[in-house]
C-alpha cells in the first residue's frame, strides 16, 4: 500500500506588495502539491476562527484534501505573512502568535501508520504546536523529513539542531547549511558533515538559480541545474514544490537522480506563478502525465 504522508505546520496566506492575498506556509504548500499529485496527505495545522481561516478550509475542501487535522482556534487569528520583493527573492515578515502556533495535542486525528512526517521548523515557535509534534512522533512510526526554515528571529540553532537529529532526510538551503555547519569548507563538505554527525539517509541542499545537490547514503553526490529561459515571476514557494516532488519521489521509490530532475522542473515551473499554491489541476496535468501518476 501506497504510504500516505503526515504534513505539520502553519498555515497562512502570504500578503504581497499590491495587496493580493495568497495561502501559504512551507507544509500547507508542500500538502497542497502532494493532494494535486494523489498522495492524499493528511495536513495538521490550527486555523482561526476569521474568514482567513474559512477560506482555508474551504480551498482544502474544494481541492479534495482531507481536513482530519485542521483545529479551529477561537481566540488566534490565521497566520499572515508580508512578503517583499526585491528582484524576484522574497523576503518575509511573519505574524507572531497565530493559530498555527497554538496545534491542541489533545485534538490530533489517527495518524497513518508506516508513513512519512513532513515538517518545518517555524511553526515550533511556541510549546502548544511543539508538543503537538512530539506527540505526533511518539504515538506513531513515522519517518521524518525535516524542512530547515531559518526565518529570523523564530529560531535557535540548538532547537533546529535537535530536529535534524529525529530526521531521516533534510531539506535545506545554502545560506541556511552555512549557518548550520559553518566549519565546512564548500557546500558539498557542509552536506557531508551534516549527513555524518545526524546519521541521515539524505540531505538535500537548494542553491537557488544554481539548482541543487543531494548526498544520498552512499556518500553519492547527485546534482540538477534548472533548464534555461525560465521566467521568473517571483520565487515564493518554490523550495516547498521542490520539496513536495522529493517525497513524492520517496514514496514512489523513485531512483534520487530521477527525483531531483523532477523536483527541479517542477520548482521552475512554481516561479513562474505570483504565489506558492496553483489552484487550477491543469497546472499539474503535465507533470502528472510525464510521470505516470
Amino acid at each position: 500500500m501506497e504510504t500516505r504522508p503526515v504534513v505539520f505546520g502553519e498555515v497562512l496566506f502570504d500578503v504581497f506588495p499590491d495587496g493580493t492575498e495568497v495561502m501559504g506556509g512551507a507544509p500547507f504548500n508542500v500538502a497542497w502539491h502532494l493532494q494535486a499529485f494523489g498522495l492524499r496527505p493528511l495536513f495538521v495545522s490550527r486555523v482561526g476562527d476569521d474568514a482567513l481561516g474559512h477560506a482555508i478550509r474551504d480551498a482544502m475542501r474544494q481541492w479534495g484534501m482531507d481536513l482530519a487535522g485542521v483545529q479551529t482556534d477561537p481566540v488566534h487569528q490565521t497566520g499572515t505573512v508580508k512578503v517583499s520583493l526585491r528582484e524576484g527573492e522574497p523576503t518575509f515578515e511573519i505574524k507572531a502568535d497565530r493559530a498555527y502556533d497554538h496545534v491542541d495535542p489533545d485534538q490530533l486525528p489517527d495518524l497513518p501508520e508506516g508513513s512519512l512526517l513532513y515538517h518545518g521548523s517555524l511553526a515550533l515557535r511556541e510549546a502548544d504546536s511543539r508538543t503537538a509534534l512530539t506527540r505526533i512522533k511518539e504515538a506513531s512510526n513515522l519517518r521524518a523529513f525535516v524542512d530547515v526554515n531559518l526565518r529570523p528571529p523564530w529560531w535557535e540553532k540548538e532547537t533546529v539542531l535537535a530536529l535534524v537529529q529525529a530526521a531521516t532526510w533534510v531539506k535545506i538551503n545554502a545560506d541556511e547549511l552555512a549557518l548550520l555547519v559553518p566549519e565546512g569548507g564548500d557546500r558539498p563538505e557542509q552536506a557531508r558533515l551534516l549527513q555524518e554527525q545526524f546519521g541521515l539517509q539524505g540531505v538535500f541542499v537548494t542553491e537557488g538559480a544554481a539548482g541543487a545537490f543531494a548526498r544520498a547514503p552512499a556518500a553519492d553526490l547527485h546534482r540538477v541545474r534548472p533548464r534555461g529561459g525560465i521566467q521568473i515571476v517571483d520565487a515564493v514557494g518554490a523550495g516547498d514544490a521542490f520539496a513536495a516532488v522529493l517525497i513524492l519521489g520517496l514514496t514512489r521509490g523513485w531512483p534520487l537522480q530521477q527525483g531531483l530532475d523532477r523536483a527541479q522542473a517542477f520548482a521552475s515551473a512554481m516561479v513562474g506563478q505570483q504565489g506558492a499554491t496553483v489552484q487550477d489541476p491543469t497546472f499539474y496535468q503535465p507533470f502528472r502525465d510525464d510521470w505516470s501518476l
